[in-house]
């Protein structure tokens, strides 16, 4: 009988500390989860910001044939 009590004592134990590791491995997990979320909301602005550095370029762009079709026409 207290064969029978020692091998469940020793299988709960072997069994908790089994728990504690897992749950150790899965905060790290959830960090992990967390920092991937926020470096995503980060790329997804950057995307927003190159988008509209774009668009600023283009405008940039264009207005400077613009300039440079005035000045071709006021030599001409």
């Amino acid at each position: 009988m207290w064969i029978w009590i020692a091998v469940v004592v020793v299988a709960v134990i072997i069994m908790g500390a089994a728990g504690v590791r897992l749950l150790g491995r899965l905060d790290g997990l959830r960090r992990a989860a967390v920092r991937l979320q926020r470096r995503q909301a980060e790329a997804a602005k950057l995307q927003e910001a190159a988008l509209e550095l774009q668009q600023t370029v283009l405008a940039v762009q264009q207005r400077a044939e613009l300039i440079q079709e005035h000045a071709i026409l006021k030599r001409g």
